[in-house]
């Protein structure tokens, strides 16, 4: 297993706006993070980054940046769809994907499927990757049999919550296809995506079982900080500790040369 680490842009909720993108951008990249795109900046939910007219800005801004892409949640049409992908491509980017994204019900039962399948052709195309959400074991399962193209992003904080199915089967039965963490934390009661390493949040022993099983496998990996905000330099500074200080998982960010002045100022 390789693994390399991203930054959704959630923890800079409530302090993005439509001139930040650079400054977040740089400053993610001279700590040596890459980026996890939301489709939306909070509060502009009707639009989308990922829009032919912003390729260009996009492009500029992550240059040399690990990247990936949350889809879109509107319930995105095939056209949506392609656009996506295609920025994907351009980004060298994976897409995150929910089920509902796909068209596919959040049911027991696989139900129809032919949106889904258009989509899952779409990215074969272009050479993206999907990798869907950690949402219900069985319906993952079952969707990743339907489509064997598709890979997995596990969710530790959601993996955490689940009263069905414990932490270690999600690790047991998604490990094998999974090239993506979103990397969050919680006290077991709501997904409020709290820094990884909470005092009664998921166990220790849960985190070293999820690395060691990553490890049977010879998966590029990306991992994402996936939290909601306090200031991002104090989100990233925490969760780096417990991840790469207490935890020792590899692959440490490094802070870049030639980024001496950048910090985080909200413009």
């Amino acid at each position: 297993m390789r693994i390399k680490y991203v930054v959704s842009t959630m923890v800079f909720w409530g302090r993005e706006h439509p001139l930040s993108f650079e400054q977040e951008c740089q400053f993610l990249a001279s700590l040596g993070f890459g980026i996890e795109l939301l489709p939306n900046i909070k509060g502009h939910q009707y639009e989308c980054r990922y829009e032919r007219r912003n390729w260009s800005r996009l492009t500029a801004a992550t240059e040399g940046m690990q990247v990936v892409m949350r889809s879109r949640d509107d319930k995105p049409n095939l056209e949506q769809w392609k656009e996506q992908i295609e920025c994907a491509k351009l980004l060298g980017a994976n897409i995150v994907t929910g089920l509902t994204s796909m068209g596919i019900p959040v049911e027991q039962e696989l139900n129809g499927s032919d949106f889904a399948g258009d989509v899952v052709n779409l990215a074969e195309k272009n050479d993206v990757k999907l990798c869907l959400e950690t949402g219900r074991l069985p319906m993952l399962q079952a969707v990743s049999e339907r489509f064997e193209s598709l890979w997995y992003c596990l969710d530790t904080g959601y993996a955490h919550l689940d009263s069905e199915h414990s932490f270690k089967e999600y690790v047991d039965e998604l490990a094998p296809k999974t090239i993506h963490l979103h990397l969050t934390d919680n006290y077991g009661q709501i997904d409020d995506h709290e820094p990884a390493g909470l005092q009664g949040g998921t166990p220790r022993q849960d985190w070293d079982d999820l690395l060691n099983v990553l490890g049977k496998y010879d998966n590029d990996v990306v991992g994402s900080l996936e939290m909601c905000p306090c200031m991002p330099t104090v989100m990233i500074r925490q969760a780096s500790e417990f991840l790469f200080d207490a935890m020792k998982w590899p692959n440490r960010p490094v802070k870049q040369p030639g980024y001496v002045d950048v910090d985080y100022n909200p413009m």
